[in-house]
């Protein structure tokens, strides 16, 4: 389904078939491709209601008492696995920016960090955790703007750099 919605608005991509990752650690063990190999942060703010999509590097320690303060939300926690499959239709473990093509009333702000922002290339998974798509940065821009998302640029605070 998300393959034949790339196509369909003409974005490339690069297609790798896989054991089951469920961890940035174990997507580590995979053949080496191209692009930033990311980590996604599906948040939720139970006072505000807000949902958020947070894409960062793997390589990154997110501290979530400073991003919920850069954030502006008074109460930051991982979203359920209900909230998951009702705002991105997919699983625990499979969390991926691909999955805004459920976010049909555009509910999940998106934020890219920095460094992922700047990125050539983004690793993603194709709303399952058995494979990874290779997208460009032109190609990753045309999938928000065919979703109606936008994306704000962030310094995502990591906690080891404190």
């Amino acid at each position: 389904m998300i393959e034949e919605f790339l196509q369909k608005h003409n974005i490339v991509f690069q297609r790798l078939d896989h054991p089951a990752v469920f961890t940035c650690e174990e997507a580590a063990k995979l053949p080496a491709m191209p692009g930033a190999s990311t980590k996604n942060l599906f948040l939720y703010d139970s006072r505000t209601k807000a949902y958020a999509l947070v894409v960062v590097g793997c390589e990154k320690h997110v501290d979530l008492k400073e991003l919920k303060m850069l954030l502006g939300w008074s109460k930051i926690s991982f979203a359920s696995p209900e909230r998951l499959q009702t705002f991105l239709g997919v699983e625990p473990g499979s969390v991926t920016i691909l999955g805004l093509v459920h976010d049909t009333d555009h509910q999940v702000a998106v934020y890219f960090d920095t460094a992922i922002a700047e990125a050539v290339a983004l690793q993603c998974h194709p709303l399952v955790n058995t494979a990874t798509l290779v997208i460009d940065r032109e190609g990753i821009a045309h999938f928000l703007k065919a979703t109606g998302h936008t994306c704000t640029v962030i310094a995502v605070p990591d906690r080891t750099a404190m």
